[in-house]
């Protein structure tokens, strides 16, 4: 059990009598108080986050006031501790105060001396307390960075969503095509929540058979049907107190779709065969490629778990949408195969980083990151550079050479890229390229470059 942190005093005193005066005297000023006779577990019900101070008689039977301090220093030493001594007892005050406790007070003493000393403990503690969420908050922000490399403002934006989403309870929708970096997003999601602590489960439902999915998601009691002979915890259940990232959940059945709206609408869970309801404590976070609206309005999603759903979307935007982003990644991801395999790192050639912002990257992150794998171990990159609705491509090969060399590849590659996109003349191809049409006709015949064959017999005279 934790402390509600809606308590700004623990009070703990084995004298009954004076634990009910401090008690009201503080009650009175408006304070929350929790007042104790022994200090036994206190240390064990106190979070690091809890905002509150403890003022604590310093001889007390079982555990003592110093003992206490000791304990709470050791899960939290900026916890403001007061401790309050018996005539007499000054020298193990000012041990007490040499073991870090914030003030002590000398019995008798004064109600607003009581005051005092609590609000200006509450006044460091709230100090202490915003000092820890601006480093929380800094520290995030650093991690979000090298977790979602770049800088285009589509990036820049998904940052601030997450960490505007990650502190929160809501289930979140994320949306991106194939190898965008829906696990990662959903991964930043639960690191930088309060659920940090507790399980992160990822499964993707499309690699489920049929036959098990219901099984393998909601759990199943013996007997529940052939083949079952012992309990199964699903899932959803053993991600309690944590985060369950479900991946492709378009290809989920509609019957499993409606156990999955029950869930997140009533927080329970019921196993397969059984009758017993378990509340669950758990973040939903679902990820789809596909357009779920559209699948609605298709029959082949459920309408209102998409609304359901759609409370809190995410759109993860392409890698060809990002612009300068994929040289920055390309090199980070070349970094780090570089360490891993225990080689020097290479730096990208001009020429390379202009084919590499050429590329469309239609296998998004997890395509760059491969090429980049590659790139460290020094092999030969050839990029696939089809077009994002999957029509081939020229094919782009990641240069080296001399300058004369490189220049004259280079200028090849960037005719064959803008070749492979859609041009109803020589005249618009000439005028995506800045050169003139005579130009272009020079430099299609000495690289071997034919504009009919490649835009289906258009019209060359233009």
């Amino acid at each position: 059990m934790t402390i509600d942190n809606r308590i700004e005093v623990v009070l703990i005193d084995d004298d009954p009598h004076l634990r009910q005066a401090l008690s009201q005297t503080l009650d009175l000023a408006g304070l929350k108080v929790l007042s104790l006779a022994e200090a036994k577990g206190v240390a064990g019900q106190l979070s690091r986050d809890w905002p509150g101070v403890v003022v604590s008689d310093i001889r007390m039977p079982g555990i003592d006031g110093l003992e206490l301090l000791s304990e709470l220093h050791a899960q939290d030493p900026e916890l403001p501790v007061l401790l309050i001594t018996g005539h007499g007892d000054v020298p193990l005050a000012v041990q007490a105060m040499r073991a870090g406790a914030y003030d002590f007070l000398e019995k008798p003493f004064p109600s607003d001396h009581l005051l005092d000393s609590v609000r200006r403990a509450l006044a460091l503690r709230r100090l202490v307390m915003d000092n820890r969420s601006l480093r929380l908050a800094l520290s995030d922000r650093h991690e979000l960075s090298a977790r979602l490399v770049g800088q285009s403002p589509s990036i820049l934006r998904l940052r601030e969503q997450i960490g505007a989403l990650a502190a929160t309870r809501a289930d979140v929708l994320i949306l991106g095509e194939t190898g965008a970096g829906k696990e990662v997003v959903a991964r930043a999601l639960h690191d930088l929540s309060g659920r940090r602590n507790g399980p992160f489960v990822a499964i993707n439902a499309g690699a489920l058979a049929e036959s098990v999915v219901e099984s393998e998601l909601f759990g199943h009691e013996p007997g529940a049907f052939t083949g079952a002979q012992k309990r199964r915890i699903g899932k959803f259940e053993f991600a309690n107190g944590g985060t369950l990232f479900l991946d492709e959940i378009e290809s989920m059945s509609l019957d499993v779709q409606v156990k999955l709206l029950r869930l997140l609408q009533e927080r329970v869970v019921e196993r397969l065969g059984g009758n017993q309801q378990i509340p669950l404590d758990i973040r939903v976070i679902a990820a789809t490629k596909e357009d779920l609206r559209q699948a609605a309005d298709q029959g082949r999603f459920r309408a209102d778990l998409y609304y359901r759903l759609n409370v809190a979307p995410l759109r993860i935007p392409p890698l060809r949408e990002r612009g300068e982003d994929a040289l920055m990644l390309f090199q980070h991801f070349a970094d780090e195969a570089s360490a891993r395999h225990g080689l020097p790192p290479h730096e990208l050639q001009p020429a390379q980083r202009a084919l590499l912002l050429r590329h469309s990257w239609p296998g998004n992150v997890r395509e760059l990151q491969n090429a980049a794998e590659r790139f460290a171990l020094g092999l030969e990159l050839a990029l696939d550079n089809s077009a994002p609705d999957g029509s081939p491509g020229a094919p782009v090969e990641v240069i080296s050479g001399g300058l004369s060399e490189q220049v004259e590849n280079f200028e090849k590659t960037l005719i064959a890229a803008e070749l492979a996109r859609p041009h109803s003349s020589v005249r618009s191809l000439a005028e995506a390229l800045g050169i003139p049409r005579k130009t272009l006709h020079d430099k299609l015949r000495k690289h071997g470059l034919n504009f009919g064959d490649s835009q289906g017999h258009a019209d060359e005279s233009d």
